[in-house]
């Protein structure tokens, strides 16, 4: 039905459950989706670097992971250091990685991966020209705070803030 640089929107003739003829559609990203979680402790403080930026199709402002989108061919933990040194100026010297995601699984067929960043060094973000992005240190517990008020609403983030804590909670991460 549409396809561009990002994604291609595809209808597919489907037979229900009820035996009834459907269309179904599905939106097909051309890119992989990658997400970082860069933790760290600071003052005695668990913590992560979030981003904030306005995303058009919500029409408001979102603080989230670093996080973007991974063509084919490259390396997606590759794409995953590229987006956290981009987005927030930060380098990881241990990148792990956490799960695989499905973003929006009743609609597209959107696929990624969140990784752990830790043993951070901070330089300056390497924005693309059309990236407002705000960056800043979180302590964990007013992340996952802002997860509960619905303050942070994405997807990928939710998702890693959640994990993060609980690996911090059973000791996996100190």
């Amino acid at each position: 039905m549409h396809d561009n640089p990002w994604l291609r929107l595809d209808a597919h003739a489907v037979i229900g459950p009820d035996g009834k003829d459907y269309t179904y559609y599905v939106t097909h990203f051309h890119n992989r989706a990658c997400g970082v979680v860069p933790y760290e402790v600071r003052d005695g403080v668990p913590g992560v670097w979030l981003v904030g930026q306005t995303r058009y199709a919500l029409d408001s402002y979102s603080w989230e992971l670093p996080e973007g989108g991974v063509p084919r061919g490259e390396d997606i933990a590759d794409a995953a250091r590229r987006e956290l040194k981009e987005e927030a100026g930060i380098e990881a010297e241990t990148l792990t990685w956490l799960f695989d995601i499905h973003t929006s699984n009743s609609l597209t067929d959107e696929w990624g991966q969140v990784f752990l960043a830790t043993g951070l060094t901070h330089g300056e973000p390497e924005l693309e020209g059309t990236e407002d992005i705000t960056r800043l240190f979180v302590p964990l517990a007013d992340a996952i705070d802002a997860i509960g008020t619905g303050r942070i609403t994405d997807a990928i983030t939710v998702a890693g803030l959640y994990r993060i804590e609980v690996m911090r909670l059973s000791g996996v991460l100190r």
